[in-house]
């Protein structure tokens, strides 16, 4: 399955600053039933600089108790990003994903510019298209070979 990250990747991602409070980071992913929000410099809007969970809400905020209304996603955002490019194959952020142990990863350009995200979620769909399509062929040459020997 020789697919690119650029024919299946989500391309529209929400995006947030450092000193966006993480209340308003909580309630973004609810608006948009979304999971995680890429940190981008406050200067140069295309540029991640992290990426904020809900797990990172959770763990590092509610956990605590500690008030969300207090702290930003530059607070609570993961800096270590691993990054991939529109033209990787599927497969090769399948291994950046299992190796860094990763749901996600965010996607730029050769300038360093935010193009998009893949999920755990978007490779799974991918899989279960390329799944679905081979037992179709299968199928196909089961009844391709019921009628040749009919």
């Amino acid at each position: 399955m020789a697919t690119q990250l650029k024919d299946f990747a989500t391309s529209a991602v929400a995006v947030v600053e450092p000193e966006t409070p993480a209340v308003v980071v909580a309630q973004l992913m609810r608006k948009y039933h979304i999971g995680a929000l890429v940190v981008v410099d406050a200067n140069e809007k295309t540029r991640p600089v992290g990426i904020v969970t809900d797990r990172d809400l959770v763990l590092e905020l509610m956990a605590e108790g500690l008030d969300p209304a207090v702290f930003t996603a530059g607070d609570i955002m993961s800096v270590d990003l691993v990054m991939a490019t529109p033209e990787m194959d599927s497969m090769d952020a399948v291994q950046l994903m299992k190796t860094h142990r990763l749901r996600r990863l965010v996607m730029t350009d050769d300038a360093g510019g935010l193009v998009g995200i893949v999920t755990m979620e978007d490779v799974l769909e991918l899989l279960t298209r390329e799944l679905a399509n081979l037992a179709a062929g299968l199928a196909g040459a089961r009844d391709r070979e019921i009628n040749e020997r009919a």
